[in-house]
């Protein structure tokens, strides 16, 4: 199992010598150069683990919000349209999991990604269409998606399901990524009851990235939960 956080919640040496894998964040607002990268990578243990978010010009619309701290707002883009500016954006952001050797990439899809026909039909087309070059793809939606639905799409285009587990189920996936949100919104703090009860629903090889503001705190505690039970 590997806990950690959604982006540095700490400076990066103190967070590196307590835990062994972060989800990068910055790889969704703009993507840092493959310069800071590499130096990320390298000032890493070697047996750490890094995961990034896509760029969010492959699933996010240009009304979203999240555009500000890009600085400027792509047209026809988001939703994995069938546009170039999408598949460059594919391009840029599997360049970014090279320099940081990550084999892992998150598409977190926004809450006004809807399971219409034309939605599933540009996820067919994007998915088919880009050359993985071995990584695992690991998709969260957060509309109103049944689980059968999911849970097709998933085998069809081979995509890993991505929840936080106490909102919703895992419909499917050779290994569980989990993202922890906090129950009632981002400024939340997790009980030591609740991270028990996250310990009986992991599963052996199982991904942890907590999510909300006492993310580092939570880690840590449920890294101690995990170690006692263990024992």
């Amino acid at each position: 199992m590997k806990i950690g956080c959604c982006g540095f919640a700490r400076g990066k040496e103190q967070y590196f010598k307590t835990f062994e894998i972060v989800e990068v964040q910055q790889t969704f607002y703009k993507i840092p150069s493959l310069e800071t990268l590499k130096k990320w990578r390298d000032a890493a243990p070697k047996d750490f683990e890094f995961t990034l978010k896509a760029w969010q010009v492959i699933t996010h619309p240009p009304n979203s919000p999240t555009y500000k701290r890009l600085g400027y707002k792509p047209e026809n883009c988001g939703f994995f349209k069938n546009d170039d500016i999408v598949f460059d954006a594919w391009e840029k952001t599997i360049e970014a999991s090279r320099a940081l050797n990550a084999n892992k990439i998150i598409f977190q899809c926004p809450a006004s990604f809807k399971p219409t026909k034309e939605n599933i039909e540009n996820m067919r087309d994007f998915f088919s269409k880009i050359d993985r070059k071995e990584i695992f793809c690991i998709w969260e939606p957060r509309g109103k998606w049944d689980e059968d639905t999911i849970k097709k799409l998933c085998e069809e285009l081979d995509l890993i399901h991505c929840v936080d587990p106490f909102k919703n189920n895992q419909v499917y996936g050779e290994f569980q990524y989990f993202r922890l949100h906090g129950i009632r919104g981002y400024n939340y703090k997790y009980s030591e009851e609740e991270l028990r009860k996250l310990a009986s629903i992991c599963k052996k090889g199982c991904y942890v990235l907590f999510n909300n503001v006492y993310m580092y705190e939570n880690a840590i505690e449920f890294k101690n939960i995990i170690r006692e039970e263990i024992k």
